[in-house]
């Protein structure tokens, strides 16, 4: 069983940050990229940023210059430093990672999917 539990949204001004954490826990073999989504009201789940194995990362242009993904020192975690925060920012976002479970056949990568948080960002 694999987890994905994500944590630090909530309600910011306009201007502000938020940090959201995304920690990945069980049967894990191997963990490949890892990304964080987002999804607003009346609108299709969208990529916000990715961080793969090798480290390369990939913004969204609506995010670029103000968020940044990053993945903690034991590699099961994954950041999301959020600045200059936008009402358009207001959504729930998801982790994702793509994870090679111990009990895999394949060893191939799987999605896994955080329950998502809220970000609001509103004055």
């Amino acid at each position: 069983q694999v987890q994905l539990v994500e944590s630090g949204g909530g309600l910011v001004q306009p201007g502000g940050s938020l940090r959201l954490s995304c920690a990945a826990s069980g049967s894990i073999f191997s963990i490949d990229a890892m990304a964080w989504y987002r999804q607003a009201p009346g609108k299709q789940r969208e990529l916000v940023a990715v961080l793969t194995s090798g480290s390369s990362t990939t913004y969204a242009d609506s995010v670029k210059g103000r968020f940044t993904i990053s993945r903690g020192n034991a590699k099961n975690t994954v950041y999301l430093q959020m600045n200059s925060l936008k009402p358009e920012d207001t959504a729930v976002y998801y982790c994702n990672a793509g994870i090679i479970s111990i009990i895999s056949t394949t060893m191939n990568p799987e999605d896994y999917w955080g329950q998502g948080t809220q970000v609001t960002v509103s004055s």
